[in-house]
């Protein structure tokens, strides 16, 4: 909280509970309207969308939100980009993905969806939370980024597949694993580090 707004509540919590007994009310209405303007222009700052675009990284693609919430420790993006920069859906039962849903109550303001200035925003970090999907931001440069979600990667586990992938072969032709469906392969994987 910065140190304006610190004195000022203090100057506020002086004035209006006074040294004597019977705590008289001895703030100044110049005063009163100094501290309201304070704490209302300490609202503004945690309710307005920032003014900077956000760079996403997530299932591996970058993109772009022109618009997030001030929020010091969670992604909040406009409702009409989950789609596009998480792949979810927000459905009547939930944020959905595939086979994936996560409940979240709509027409209030909750945990994952708040309406701030008539627009809807939904909270991408508290959404991997509930799926178990670690992330990392850089606040400073405006990037947040997402691992893969847990469950989905688990599946391959499950069922023995690999991912689909596709790769240039040592001739520069492009080659999917799926050219290959119904064979036996052995991949071979390296790295140099």
């Amino acid at each position: 909280m910065p140190v304006v707004a610190r004195a000022r509540i203090a100057e506020f919590r002086r004035s209006w509970h006074g040294a004597d007994d019977n705590h008289e009310r001895r703030m100044s209405q110049k005063q009163m309207q100094r501290t309201w303007t304070t704490i209302a222009a300490l609202m503004a700052l945690v309710t307005t969308p920032a003014l900077e675009a956000d760079v996403v990284l997530y299932d591996g693609k970058a993109s772009t939100v022109d618009a997030v919430l001030a929020d010091p420790t969670e992604l909040w993006i406009p409702r009409q980009d989950l789609i596009r920069v998480t792949g979810f859906e927000l459905k009547p039962e939930g944020a959905c993905l595939d086979d994936i849903c996560v409940p979240v109550r709509q027409g209030v303001d909750s945990d994952m969806l708040v309406t701030r200035q008539q627009q809807e925003w939904f909270n991408v970090s508290r959404l991997a939370e509930k799926i178990s999907q670690a992330s990392v931001a850089d606040h400073d440069e405006g990037v947040w980024s997402f691992s893969a979600i847990p469950v989905q990667r688990s599946s391959f586990y499950d069922r023995a597949e690999a991912p689909a992938f596709t790769l240039a072969d040592t001739n520069g032709n492009q080659v999917a694993l799926s050219d290959f469906k119904g064979k036996k392969i052995m991949l071979l994987t390296w790295a140099s580090w």
